[in-house]
């Protein structure tokens, strides 16, 4: 593939945009073929907040102290607000005024 061919560029993100569709339709065909007891029910349950604290871990051991404050700031708006957009606005800013402020 030539790096200037839109062509190859089309067939390239035609290709992934099949890869993708494909595994999450046979993830739906399969865990419709799979008996859902409790066991894996609060296996599934409990995904959301594991792949949650897998995004954000890192973040915290690398991201420094506008992180630190960034996350504080939403965890805070989430347990008083309960609204995730809100949650995120108050992460967004409260980490670009430690980074205007130098910290």
């Amino acid at each position: 593939m030539n790096s200037h061919d839109p062509l190859g560029y089309a067939i390239v993100i035609a290709v992934m945009t099949i890869v993708v569709y494909l595994s999450r339709a046979g993830g739906f065909w399969l865990i419709g073929r799979v008996r859902i007891g409790p066991r894996l029910r609060r296996t599934l349950d409990a995904l959301p907040g594991a792949i949650i604290a897998a995004t954000i871990a890192p973040l915290l051991l690398h991201g420094g102290v506008s992180a630190l404050c960034a996350v504080g700031a939403a965890v805070i708006v989430m347990i008083f607000v309960r609204k995730d957009f809100a949650a995120v606005a108050a992460g967004l800013a409260v980490a670009a005024l430690v980074r205007a402020a130098g910290l």
